[in-house]
């Protein structure tokens, strides 16, 4: 009675196992018996025992294929990744770069002229960088071959003077006198007396604060090309000396274009005073300061000899006078 009982118990458990899916300990094998507590009885030989499936460590197991959700659920979807998308290939992927500027701005054909045009310069500087260092340069054997060609390329723009390193600077007042041979109105030639133009130079120099370069330099400059390029008899003594004489004689009828001298310059004579400067009292050093003059021979005044204004007037018949009188004859 108890075994029925308790068999029917032992039944009614399988089933409400098997309906729950929950699955006792396994069965005993073949040619032994379990013993209490589900050991393997004395006497027989177990073989190995295999865990059930639902009892093997997570990490033993394997991931169902397909797993199935339970009745009535549904498994959640998956979220897929997103696929990495590459940038756009027009996408600005900084500041953007500066215009280009200089010669890069332009085009073609105007880069290609720029570039002649700049070694053009380059070559002009290189060879007036050589010129010049063969001018100021010791005589040697390229100075004696191609002296003129250098002296044409120097003279008289580019000139090389070196009297501010001179051992012995100038100690002279030298001045420029000039006087003409007038033809007046009735046909009468009449001289003037001698004009100091380098006095009026300084007197227009003095108290200035800023005074003209032309007023320092260019009267003197003129007079100093003359006298290296003739001799003592007033004779050239280069290649240079007309064109010496040329500018001095335009020179001189440039600043008497200014006056009116009674009537039309037809020769003017050109001479020099130069006197030593006066020592300082505290040397004992004595010098004559009385003025030595050079003189040099009339010149006929050509009309190229006149200023551009000037030349048209004699051009028509009627030469230039000037409208400040006589004031500045001596």
């Amino acid at each position: 009675m108890n075994s029925y009982e308790d068999r029917g118990e032992g039944e009614s458990e399988d089933a409400d196992d098997a309906s729950t899916g929950v699955t006792g300990p396994p069965a005993p094998t073949a040619g032994g018996a379990t013993g209490a507590g589900g050991a393997p009885a004395a006497g027989g030989t177990p073989e190995a025992s295999k865990v059930p499936e639902d009892l093997e460590a997570p990490e033993n197991r394997e991931a169902p294929e397909n797993p199935e959700a339970p009745d009535g659920l549904q498994a959640p979807d998956t979220p897929e990744a997103p696929e990495p998308t590459d940038p756009a290939p027009d996408a600005p992927t900084g500041p953007p770069p500066p215009p280009p500027a200089g010669i890069a701005a332009l085009t073609l054909p105007y880069q290609i002229a720029a570039a002649v045009v700049l070694g053009l310069l380059a070559l002009a500087a290189c060879i007036h960088l050589a010129m010049t260092f063969l001018h100021v340069a010791p005589s040697n054997t390229v100075t004696k071959e191609y002296g003129k060609q250098i002296d044409a390329w120097i003279y008289p723009e580019f000139e090389q003077n070196w009297k501010l390193f001179a051992p012995n600077p100038l100690q002279q007042n030298i001045g420029v006198q000039v006087k003409a041979e007038v033809k007046t109105a009735d046909g009468a030639l009449r001289t003037t007396e001698w004009i100091d133009l380098a006095a009026e130079d300084a007197e227009a120099i003095r108290g200035n604060l800023l005074p003209s370069h032309t007023q320092q330099n260019m009267l003197r400059r003129s007079w100093d090309f003359y006298q290296n390029t003739h001799d003592s008899q007033n004779r050239s003594t280069e290649a240079r000396g007309p064109l010496a004489e040329n500018y001095l004689r335009r020179l001189v009828m440039l600043r008497l274009a200014d006056r009116d001298l009674g009537g039309e310059v037809e020769r003017i004579q050109i001479r020099s005073s130069a006197a030593f400067v006066k020592p300082p009292p505290w040397t004992d050093e004595k010098v004559d300061t009385a003025p030595v003059h050079r003189v040099l021979p009339w010149w006929n005044v050509t009309p190229a000899d006149l200023p551009p204004d000037a030349r048209a007037d004699a051009a028509g018949g009627d030469r230039t006078r000037g409208t400040h009188g006589e004031e500045g004859a001596r």
